[in-house]
């Protein structure tokens, strides 16, 4: 039986680790608390999981949450005009509905199940110095620990890394209380409020401790208006600044929230870094390798929401490339290649996509903004967030767009 180390226990980490022992593999899995202090402590992420990450998870029997979850069916747009009224407002429809899971609820259930299943579970803040010594006892260490003295193993790929320094600061609220939309009261949706050369605000139904809930993201410029959530610890006050400049910006959301309250009171988090994409082979000082997954390599800002649809992919492509190899070694060339296939099939696409909503946009993706009233338009762009290489056919390309809003506007 081949002995497989994972260090890191988050989205990747867990469904490879899962998945793994699923298919018979002496799996340990390394995380730096536990299951209670996961479950308890303050939210990670904004995750929204679009069709094909939740299949992965549904492959290997870890949807345990779907009946509870709130099914996304939509994705809106909305932009904000100079003087705050709405100049675009559309909602496309997503082929397959997507699902949030606060990664509290789930990192905490899915560690609890590797135990159970007979996993051996280390609650350890792993150290290089660890590494070095499992790598000897191990056939393969994988990385998923996407933050701290790990990551700074794997050296940061230039010529695919546009960026370094952060290009947005993020803050998040976990709330209870928000109002139905008016415009569309019976479809849940993940909205994008797009705010000219100030940021973002994002709104998506989730599933945290308490129950359902909605997820309120700001994406602002740094230096800007929206960067006003350094030095902020009372959650309250968190909460607050939110709703402060939900009223200035984005008013049409504002009214749905006045009646906003915190989940818990480690239902706020802000921070920012900078979108980085690393080499793949971390080498240990005693001259052995380990190999990073998810958002250990590839680190892109969350303005196009694919953090945790890459982990999964991720995760699930490792998955195959592990099984496949068999009793083969896993040497460095067979790391390098298994990244490889995840940044052309997956990553690439991402990276590309998330690059390009952080700057400036050019004429043709305003007049493709522009044209969401138009259903080809808002379906193809919202199902783009399941499969970002759709958008290589109507979106980077003036003459590509051209040509697809002049097809969209023929089928009306």
């Amino acid at each position: 039986m081949r002995k497989i180390l994972i260090v890191g226990a988050g989205q990747s980490g867990l469904q490879l680790a899962l998945g793994l022992q699923s298919r018979g593999y002496e799996i340990t899995l390394m995380s730096n608390r536990t299951a209670d202090e996961i479950r308890t402590g303050r939210v990670m992420s904004t995750q929204l999981m679009f069709h094909t990450a939740l299949q992965h998870e549904r492959d290997l029997r870890l949807d345990f949450w779907e009946t509870q979850a709130t099914r996304v069916t939509g994705i809106g747009v909305s932009v904000a005009a100079p003087d705050a009224s709405r100049a675009v407002n559309w909602l496309g429809t997503l082929d397959g509905y997507a699902q949030s899971v606060d990664q509290r609820v789930k990192m905490a259930g899915w560690m609890e199940t590797f135990a159970q299943r007979g996993g051996q579970l280390v609650i350890h803040g792993a150290a290089v110095s660890d590494l070095d010594y499992f790598s000897r006892t191990y056939d393969l260490v994988l990385i998923a620990a996407g933050k701290g003295e790990l990551v700074s193993m794997f050296g940061r790929d230039a010529a695919r890394s546009a960026f370094d320094a952060p290009q947005r600061a993020l803050s998040v609220s976990y709330v209870h209380g928000l109002d139905p939309r008016p415009e569309h009261p019976d479809t849940e949706a993940l909205r994008c409020n797009l705010v000219p050369g100030v940021g973002e605000l994002f709104l998506m139904p989730t599933l945290t401790t308490s129950g359902r809930a909605d997820i309120i993201f700001w994406e602002g410029i740094p230096g800007g208006p929206l960067d006003a959530f350094q030095g902020i610890k009372d959650p309250a006050e968190h909460l607050a600044v939110t709703l402060d400049l939900m009223k200035r910006f984005v008013p049409w959301e504002y009214e749905r929230a006045t009646k906003a309250e915190l989940t818990d009171a480690n239902g706020t988090l802000a921070g920012r870094y900078a979108p980085t994409v690393r080499h793949p082979v971390g080498r240990l000082p005693g001259g052995g390798m380990v190999l990073g997954v998810g958002d250990v390599v590839v680190t892109n800002d969350p303005i196009t929401g694919q953090g945790s649809n890459s982990a999964a992919k991720c995760a699930a492509l490792y998955l195959d490339a592990i099984v496949d190899h068999g009793d083969g070694q896993f040497d460095e060339a067979w790391m390098r290649a298994t990244f490889e296939r995840f940044w052309a099939s997956t990553a690439q696409h991402v990276t590309k996509w998330s690059t390009a909503m952080l700057g400036a946009p050019p004429e043709n993706v305003l007049d493709l903004i522009g044209a969401g009233e138009l259903p080809r338009v808002a379906d193809r762009f919202a199902n783009s967030f399941d499969d970002p290489a759709d958008l290589e056919n109507f979106f980077y390309e003036a003459e590509k767009t051209d040509a697809f809003l002049a097809e969209a506007r023929a089928a009306v």
